[in-house]
């Protein structure tokens, strides 16, 4: 066997070889001599098949089982001259050129190898952020807001107008031309004011109301409206206000402390207000990091740390960007990309700095993960999305299970992982 090797940078390697024909059916003859050993040929005895027969019976298979032991030991040997580890590889090794022409075989095998990279700086790169300050009114108003949504309703006794936020208890019927539709027409129906609970419009000529009033309403029925017969149509209803009612005045006292936090013996306003202070903290800060500090980090981190990329993986990052710019074509499209390769090539093109952007990102954040001595098990990876599938109201072990035959728990756990870093990283110099 002939073999060549090269390291063309930090994250690309080439074995070429010239594979002789002879090696390869001696490799043949060694399997199928192994295999006469163990394997099952009918009117031979197991152990006393001849290795003519098994030839016979395993043909082509033979050819391409030795052929896949000669390309193993030529990645063994070239692996060796290059001064590499398996650890070192990432992916499977690809075969780029395998022809065979004269009784020989022409190989080509690239590698993609993990690269190196200098962290030298990065704390430093970090911006220094400042824990946001939250204000008393911010912490009052939240209050009010979240006692308001767990508020009663209690019934209007003065004679005023509806405003925003009341509850109308009204009476409605509902015609198009002249003629009463199906479903336009309640009694004693609530209505928050401010919910959009009917079709646009009808809400705001509610408002201003009295109890007692009579009023039509007039409204159009939009045009992707469920009911065919409605969608577009302009429509008078027929409303009567039967009472009003509106949300009990909010007391900020130590009863309302209590009612917000049930179960706390200690609970008091003071107590209460310091407990939603770091809600809000933390809302903010969250906020402050996912909007700001981390992109801006990663995308510093970028700019900074520079190194050669795995050629297939980048192809890869691009293949899966052309793949999902397909979804987003129309048939027209797609077709004019089948027609013509030079667009297809063109378009993949318009991909490729973004991908290596973005295969970039993922060797820093891999390399800073094992700096920082972060990691993300699989288990964690199950809580999260238990947990966000239970926020929407879904099945979290189907959600799980769909992601994993999907393949998505890897990038899920990188996605994690990132955020740990570049967390940890920007905690170290918040003030």
């Amino acid at each position: 066997m002939e073999f060549k090797t090269n390291k063309i940078d930090g994250a690309n390697a080439e074995i070429t070889a010239t594979l002789a024909q002879t090696d390869i059916d001696a490799n043949v003859e060694k399997i199928a001599k192994q295999l006469a050993k163990t394997t099952d040929v009918p009117g031979f005895r197991k152990g006393k098949v001849p290795v003519t027969a098994v030839k016979k019976q395993y043909g082509e298979k033979l050819v391409q089982d030795a052929e896949s032991e000669a390309l193993r030991d030529l990645l063994e040997v070239g692996l060796k001259e290059l001064g590499l580890d398996n650890d070192a590889l990432i992916g499977e090794p690809q075969i780029t050129k395998f022809d065979k022409n004269d009784g020989k075989i022409e190989v080509a095998v690239t590698i993609a190898l993990r690269p190196e990279i200098n962290l030298d700086g990065y704390a430093d790169i970090a911006p220094e952020a400042t824990k946001p300050k939250v204000g008393a009114k911010a912490i009052t108003d939240r209050i009010q807001e979240m006692a308001q949504a767990q508020a009663e309703f209690i019934d209007v006794e003065e004679d005023r107008a509806l405003v925003d936020g009341d509850t109308a208890n009204l009476n409605f019927e509902g015609s198009i031309d002249g003629e009463l539709f199906e479903g336009g027409a309640a009694e004693d129906f609530s209505l928050t004011l401010g919910s959009n609970q009917f079709i646009p419009g009808f809400e705001d000529q509610v408002i201003g109301m009295k109890k007692g009033d009579d009023k039509v309403v007039k409204v159009t029925f939009p045009e992707n409206y469920g009911g065919e017969k409605l969608a577009g149509k302009d429509a008078e209803f027929k409303v009567k206000i039967n009472s009003i009612q509106e949300k009990a005045k909010i007391r900020m006292d130590a009863a309302l402390a209590k009612k917000m936090m049930p179960g706390d013996e200690e609970a008091s306003m003071d107590k209460l207000k310091d407990q939603i202070k770091e809600q809000i903290e933390k809302e903010e800060l969250s906020k402050l990091y996912n909007d700001e500090l981390k992109p801006s980090l990663l995308e510093a981190f970028v700019e900074k740390f520079n190194f050669d990329l795995p050629k297939f993986v980048v192809e890869q990052e691009i293949d899966m960007a052309l793949n999902k710019k397909a979804q987003e074509m129309s048939e027209d499209e797609i077709n004019e990309l089948k027609d013509n390769q030079d667009k297809v090539t063109e378009l993949r093109e318009t991909f490729r700095a973004d991908a290596a952007k973005s295969v970039k990102a993922t060797f820093i954040i891999d390399a800073l993960a094992k700096k920082e001595g972060v990691e993300v098990e699989e288990n964690e990876v199950m809580q999260t999305i238990y947990f966000e599938a239970m926020q929407t109201g879904q099945d979290p072990a189907g959600v799980y299970e769909n992601y994993k035959k999907a393949g998505y728990l890897p990038a899920i756990q990188m996605a994690m992982v990132e955020d740990k870093v570049l967390t940890k990283i920007i905690d170290a110099k918040l003030k």
